[in-house]
């Protein structure tokens, strides 16, 4: 299956969730040849008191359609019934050809629409719930995080809220999954042929190996029959011999039953000692895995903390080398309005000295314990920067703070603690980094 596309522009996609789409897909459908001169994503007019049907739909969406959402074992189902293609011996490309042909006509696309809306119900019912582009939007992204894409893909499709540009923008994605997972295919393909190879080898090693063990058995049982009939001889010997003699063979008969019991167990037991250490094995493999986990936790945690303690034994040294001088963040948010949010009282004054100290001015709001959380919005107006600690504040004050921030533009700072340690390494590293930022930006030759 192949798709040509033609890219043109489409002013009218800006509104869809996650910003403007540039172009719009022109797509020739897979099975004709023909292109077709009109957008190919134009829908017909659906009923606004239900669901589109297949063959309502614009005809070079229904390739995708057919592809994605149903099986080819269903599919060679409903050809066989509905079409002219012999289901059971045509190739998987006849009959998907046959069925996409078929959803055009009336009757043939009521009958695939019945086995799409049957295979999804369940997405169709999630999806019935909908009653903007926009709510669609949130559940076609969501059904992409999650890979459900076939019968989200029909649910969007047949949705009679979807707008042309909607769809236009589900048949593009769809579309580029299919690269995606053919690419996935040839890797797998190839990791298949090494373990196929690899399967070959270890099999001729086991037919090698039986063929050893069926060899061994087969000179072991042949030397238990000499064994046993060298017995009989003896035995018939030993008729002759005076019961002394017969005495001293039994017991070295014994002996020998003995010895070739004890071998056994040997045997057995050296088995299973290797299957308790090869159990052993996996079990301190997995185990040395999850300690390397937790050292590598454990390094980022002392880098950090190594930050913090370098930030605040330079803000020490500087307030030691001599009254009034600039602490270390002084020139780099010197006129700054800084917003912090959350924190805890014990530790929040300090902040306010330490930015006081800088010359720059410090807002705060509890995130929401006393300030209402309406007040947000307005303090973080004129904001250059806005900070918060991540252990002392709730969570919805953060979704509210970050949608806030991207709205003004405003950057903000996620802090792993409360303390005057990692709030001050913390606004070293952004200072730093947006300094680095307007050193590389380019100068424009008009304005400077």
């Amino acid at each position: 299956m192949s798709f040509t596309f033609n890219l043109s522009r489409s002013p009218g996609l800006s509104g869809l969730q996650g910003g403007a789409v540039p172009h719009v897909y022109r797509v020739v459908d897979c099975c004709d040849d023909t292109a077709a001169e009109a957008n190919p994503l134009a829908d017909a007019q659906s009923d606004p008191k239900g669901r589109m049907r297949l063959h309502q739909l614009n005809a070079h969406l229904h390739c995708s359609i057919i592809g994605t959402c149903l099986s080819t074992g269903e599919l060679r189902k409903l050809v066989g019934r509905i079409g002219d293609v012999d289901a059971a011996r045509g190739s998987d490309l006849e009959v998907h050809h046959e069925a996409v042909s078929l959803a055009s006509d009336k009757l043939a696309g009521k009958a695939l629409t019945k086995a799409l809306d049957k295979r999804h119900e369940a997405v169709i019912q999630a999806f019935s719930k909908a009653r903007d582009a926009k709510a669609l939007t949130a559940l076609w992204r969501e059904a992409l995080r999650s890979g459900a894409i076939p019968g989200a893909y029909w649910a969007l499709m047949s949705h009679r809220q979807a707008t042309p540009e909607l769809r236009q923008l589900a048949f593009g994605e769809v579309h580029m999954l299919s690269h995606l997972v053919g690419a996935a295919n040839r890797a797998d393909i190839r990791r298949l042929c090494a373990l196929e190879q690899d399967n070959a080898e270890l099999r001729e090693r086991v037919d090698r190996q039986q063929e050893r063990i069926a060899e061994l058995a087969e000179a072991r049982a042949q030397q238990q029959r000499d064994s046993e009939r060298r017995e009989l001889e003896e035995q018939v010997a030993a008729q002759a011999q005076p019961t002394a003699d017969a005495a001293s063979l039994a017991a070295e008969l014994a002996v020998l039953r003995a010895d070739l019991h004890a071998q056994t167990q040997l045997v057995a037991l050296q088995a299973q000692r290797r299957e308790l250490a090869e159990q052993a094995l996996a079990a301190a493999e997995a185990q040395q895995a999850l300690l390397q986990a937790e050292a590598e936790r454990s390094r980022r945690l002392a880098e950090t903390l190594t930050r913090e303690l370098g930030s605040a034994e330079a803000q020490l040294q500087a307030q030691l080398e001599g009254e009034g001088r600039a602490t270390l963040l002084g020139e780099a948010v010197r006129g700054w309005r800084i917003l912090y949010v959350g924190g805890r009282p014990s530790s929040t004054p300090a902040i306010r000295k330490l930015v006081g100290d800088c010359g720059a001015e410090f807002i705060h709001h509890d995130g929401g314990m006393e300030d209402r959380k309406g007040l947000l919005a307005g303090a973080l107006a004129g904001a250059n920067i806005v900070a918060f600690p991540v252990d002392c504040i709730d969570h919805d004050s953060v979704a509210n703070l970050k949608r806030l921030c991207a709205r003004h533009g405003v950057p903000f700072l996620a802090l792993r603690t409360a303390s005057v340690t990692c709030f001050a390494a913390s606004m070293a590293a952004a200072t730093a980094e947006a300094a680095a930022a307007r050193q590389a930006a380019p100068i424009c030759i008009r304005h400077g």
